[in-house]
């Protein structure tokens, strides 16, 4: 880990949070998959719309398959469906389920709560759609990665008020508090690829101040958090966020959650999509993987 750092490091790129979101979209789908594994053939992958949003399908198989809503990463302002094809490609291959990536909307265009609007409006429109894609919509993941993660926990609440039978809820380095104020925070604020200017930057152009305490952006503040769907929750130990992972592993534990906690050690924000270098990256993906199969089979 401290050697891909040192060639990030060495590479100079320009944080994100010196450039306009343009180019830092550009930036990141440039540079998003150099150290993730080749994109895997499958045998089915389709484009196609969910709920008004561009979106992937990847199957590994031509039967009635479980599903997967991957939310990708990129504080809510940067990624898309070609930045986390690999990866999306890769848990589809390792559990066996077809995993729908959504393109939802981006801010600062489409600011806060527009990302959580299409979160669960792509949900539900799997749940009951499913089956015009020769899927099965009764067996039914969200996951993410960073702030797909927190709109994947954020997803599972809509699930449960609304009596969608969410059968997993995969968190893979999730933010899930209302402010960086936590001692990961500080010890991982510069050097860990993540830094706290950049999470300013993001959410700055996300959300205003006095939203930061709404549950739909800190899933930790909900006041209620008993009935959600069992979590996966996978960290990374020098992640700034990966404090207010742990709390909200121990939050769901507390109300009656069924938890599935994987801690990597030694590796950073966006581990998982180092699969060519980090070790840890692919027993991460084996780890959600064996997670999928276990909550979504028949």
């Amino acid at each position: 880990m401290a050697g891909v750092l040192d060639r990030i490091h060495r590479a100079n790129r320009p944080p994100f949070h010196t450039l306009t979101p343009g180019e830092a979209r550009l930036a990141y789908r440039m540079g998003a998959e150099i150290l993730d594994l080749p994109r895997a053939p499958l045998p089915r992958v389709e484009d196609l719309e969910v709920a008004g949003r561009p979106a992937r399908l990847y199957a590994p198989a031509a039967t009635a398959l479980p599903v997967l809503l991957y939310l990708h990463g990129g504080g809510f302002t940067i990624g898309g469906l070609e930045t986390h094809d690999s990866l999306c490609r890769q848990l589809a291959l390792r559990s066996g389920a077809a995993v729908l990536s959504l393109d939802y909307r981006l801010a600062p265009e489409h600011r806060f709560p527009a990302a959580v609007d299409d979160a669960w409006a792509a949900l539900a429109w799997v749940h009951e759609h499913a089956h015009t894609l020769g899927l099965d919509g009764s067996r039914l993941a969200v996951g993410g990665d960073s702030a797909g993660g927190t709109l994947a926990a954020v997803s599972a609440f809509f699930a449960r008020d609304r009596g969608l039978p969410l059968k997993l809820q995969l968190l893979i380095t999730p933010g899930t508090a209302s402010l960086p104020n936590t001692p990961s925070h500080r010890l991982f604020a510069n050097g860990f690829l993540l830094d706290a200017a950049s999470i300013e930057w993001f959410f700055g152009h996300y959300l205003d101040r006095h939203q930061r305490h709404d549950w739909r952006f800190a899933p930790l503040e909900a006041d209620d958090h008993a009935g959600l769907a069992p979590a996966c929750v996978v960290l990374a130990e020098c992640d700034p966020l990966v404090d207010e992972g742990i709390a909200y592993a121990d939050t769901l534990r507390a109300a009656g959650v069924s938890v599935q906690l994987e801690l990597y050690r030694g590796v950073t924000h966006d581990f998982i999509k180092m699969g060519r270098y980090i070790p840890e990256a692919l027993t991460a993906l084996n780890a959600c993987a064996d997670s999928l199969k276990q909550h979504l089979a028949t």
